[in-house]
């Protein structure tokens, strides 16, 4: 048993390396999130002072709070950020995936640590910049409330985004080419997960089935536990309580992506090799 973990952290390891390495020779692609980013933060600055004006709090947030949640889930997206869906469906379409069926090393095992390494790279590139510039120019405040509960919910997000991301993949198996499928998920996933509002701000109804999805567990949760209080549907539990609810949501994904995995490699034929 250890020397099945032993094994498999080596590989973890190996290839999160290697990727590191691979994606090192394109870091600039990269360094253009550090001009996108801060833009965008600052439309967003502009368009909530609009709104800001005349009225103190909305949906129970000061403007400064409000800023701080977008400054927060701009750092922390950059950290979870995840291409699993469109590499695996590039494999399966191209016909590569023959490869990996062949391999001793399960496939979503293997994507995960390329993802590992990828966001390795971007730690240094993206995420630390990226909190200098909102931390030094924009005065924002990037501090978690509770290191150790902020760092527990990160890493789930960051599974969680994965194995989001990674069960959309599967449905190539299915479609082979899912460009329009993936494009429109990412904009599903970007609003029910709070990326481009706090999912407080919608009605009380919409709020109690976003509770129940797995999409506020990719960035709603880790940025609400990182700024210290996580409410939503009129609840507000303590940190350990939703970050126990965001670990069992990740192990039911896990195994949910499993399930699918198996169900798509049966109908797998090969095409394109």
């Amino acid at each position: 048993m250890a020397g099945g973990a032993a094994a498999r952290l080596r590989t973890l390891a190996a290839v999160a390396f290697v990727t590191y390495k691979e994606w090192a020779a394109y870091r600039s692609h990269m360094l253009l999130s550090l001009f996108i980013v801060p833009v965008f933060f600052l439309a967003q600055v502009f368009v909530w002072r609009a709104v800001y004006s005349g009225h103190p709090m909305v949906a129970g947030l000061t403007l400064e709070q409000m800023l701080t949640y977008f400054g927060t889930v701009a750092v922390i997206s950059s950290l979870i950020m995840d291409f699993a869906d469109w590499n695996l469906s590039m494999l399966v379409s191209t016909g590569r995936f023959l490869t990996f069926a062949l391999r001793p090393v399960h496939h979503r095992f293997f994507a995960l640590s390329q993802k590992i390494g990828h966001r390795s790279l971007g730690l240094v590139f993206e995420v630390l910049p990226l909190w200098l510039i909102f931390t030094l120019v924009f005065r924002i405040r990037l501090l978690p409330a509770a290191a150790g509960w902020a760092l527990a919910s990160l890493a789930l997000g960051f599974l969680m985004m994965f194995l989001v991301n990674y069960s959309v993949g599967i449905l190539s198996f299915w479609l082979t080419r899912t460009d329009g499928v993936r494009a429109l998920f990412r904009l599903f996933r970007d609003i029910m997960a709070g990326s481009l509002l706090p999912l407080s701000l919608f009605p009380l109804p919409i709020q109690k089935v976003m509770f129940f999805l797995p999409f506020q567990f990719i960035s709603y949760v880790p940025v609400r536990v990182f700024l210290g209080r996580y409410e939503l549907a009129g609840m507000s539990p303590a940190l350990p309580v939703i970050v126990g609810v965001q670990a069992l949501a990740v192990m039911i994904m896990w195994v949910l992506s499993g399930l699918l995995f198996r169900m798509g490699v049966r109908r797998y034929t090969g095409v394109g090799a």
